[in-house]
């Protein structure tokens, strides 16, 4: 019997007994009732938000045996300087430079800490590449205190986000289902669940701060939910849960001054995430990741100054800057002008997003895509492509006395494009490996950057670059570029 049916016969039987029994009688026989109503139920994943009184426990009961702690061994390389008299004078190291201060480099073992969730039954674990990229001896700790050895099974570092194999003896394991990013909205409870600081599994609880929010300089793409809920280092890699008990994003970093929580954590969206499970299982993978899908389209943020200029009354959507002469989008029609809108029916707010719906969109694909042009609605439909090498990459390791020693570059092409998930990279060429134990490390140089211009000149391909860098004259000014932004750096 339901609450409100026995509800109802409490205030029947109260009404039939008004006639025969006084009114502190009537008020003892509810109260009576009320107390033996059953107070003990089933505890069952809320349905929706609005059973969610006060307990998170049973989403907790649900999803905490997937979710594992990562723990893994790492070389890190750390500076050293000798012990010259001279070596903190400006002038003498004008002159002679840091060689002369006996810096020189030391590798030592380090131990890192992070968080991951198993995805499948057979031990997949998704996790953080920046968690487990460069480890050796990874381990992996259950809730239920069982210790698996893993091997690294992808790394994906345009994403962030690796996978890892548990070396098994064939035992099923428990896991944990995802759900589309798109299903939550600011304000709905999750939860972040992970080991921070690696004191264990630990839950906290939050809301949706923001979705589809951009921030620079974690991840090539750049795309997130923000949540309030508290994560910290050691967290990286676990999941952010939605109240239905699945996963919705892996949480990957956070905004802090102190290096603990401030209420400002990011979480990768679980399509990015789904996009790299898919390729794995594909075998659509290369040296760098996922073996991206190309559309052959670029986009820039439609301003209210753009829009105003083109007689358009939004500023919602993506300005198409530039299409490939020979890209799945130039052959469905897309010119420079033209306004998308949606991609598959999920609407394109900015540049960044529409990067990141190409991005996770699978090889080989019917897409469709919904923009204006003019003012006047259209819609395109294209099959995604695997992208062209060409240019070549010409991939050349520079040699010789100067900061780029050690360094391989190559050549820009749509396949280096997708590979390395850049935007607004049609010039300079590619850093694919970068030089290490020198003093351009300290600008904590990337897989990824472009070199725009040396010395005042442009480098439009990789001999160029090799050249310039044979003519030492011991100062170089070089404009290198992140996720579309160029910084200028002087080295001498």
């Amino acid at each position: 019997m339901g609450f409100f049916h026995f509800f109802a016969m409490v205030v029947y039987f109260t009404i039939i007994l008004k006639e025969y029994i006084g009114e502190p009688m009537r008020l003892l026989f509810v109260v009576f009732c009320m107390l033996i109503i059953p107070i003990t139920t089933k505890a069952e994943v809320p349905q929706s938000q609005a059973q969610i009184q006060l307990s998170f426990s049973p989403i907790v009961k649900k999803v905490s045996p997937a979710i594992v702690n990562i723990f893994a061994e790492k070389t890190v390389q750390t500076q050293a300087r000798g012990f010259s008299p001279f070596a903190n004078d400006p002038l003498f190291r004008q002159f002679f430079g840091d060689s002369m201060m006996g810096r020189q480099f030391q590798d030592r073992a380090a131990k890192t800490l992070g968080s991951g969730f198993i995805v499948d039954p057979t031990g997949l674990v998704v996790t953080n590449a920046h968690v487990v990229k460069g480890g050796s001896n990874i381990t992996v700790d259950l809730a239920d205190g069982r210790q698996f050895e893993a091997e690294i099974s992808l790394i994906d570092e345009p994403s962030d986000i690796a996978l890892l194999r548990l070396k098994t003896k064939g035992e099923k394991l428990p896991f944990i289902a995802f759900e589309p990013s798109e299903t939550v909205e600011v304000g709905d409870l999750v939860l972040a669940v992970g080991n921070p600081f690696g004191v264990g599994q630990t839950v906290t609880s939050g809301i949706v701060s923001a979705v589809s929010r951009s921030t620079s300089d974690i991840t090539d793409y750049n795309f997130f939910i923000q949540t309030d809920a508290a994560i910290n280092p050691g967290n990286s890699g676990g999941p952010l849960v939605s109240m239905n008990g699945n996963v919705i994003g892996v949480n990957t970093a956070i905004f802090s001054r102190s290096g603990g929580s401030l209420g400002i954590g990011f979480a990768i969206p679980s399509e990015m995430a789904l996009t790299v499970i898919a390729a794995e299982k594909n075998g659509q993978t290369n040296d760098h990741g996922v073996m991206r899908a190309w559309v052959g389209a670029k986009g820039q943020d439609l301003t209210p100054e753009l829009a105003q200029s083109l007689n358009i009354d939004r500023v919602s959507g993506v300005l198409i800057a530039d299409v490939h002469p020979k890209s799945p989008a130039k052959e469905a029609g897309l010119k420079q002008g033209d306004i998308v809108t949606s991609i598959n029916d999920k609407p394109v707010k900015d540049a960044q997003e529409l990067l990141f719906r190409f991005a996770t969109l699978p090889l080989n694909t019917e897409v469709k895509l919904n923009y204006l042009r003019n003012g006047s609605a259209r819609i395109a439909k294209f099959k995604t492509a695997t992208p062209p090498e060409f240019p070549l990459r010409d991939a050349i390791t520079l040699k010789g006395q100067h900061f780029l020693n050690g360094a391989e570059i190559v050549n820009v092409s749509p396949a280096v494009e997708v590979e390395y998930g850049l935007k607004n990279q049609s010039e300079g060429v590619i850093i694919s490996k970068p030089a290490t134990k020198t003093g351009f490390s300290i600008f904590n140089v990337q897989a990824g950057d472009g070199i725009i211009a040396v010395n005042g000149q442009k480098i439009t391909n990789t001999k160029q670059l090799q050249k310039l860098m044979s003519q030492n004259n011991g100062k170089w000014q070089i404009v290198l570029r992140r996720n579309g932004q160029d910084q200028t750096i002087l080295i001498r």
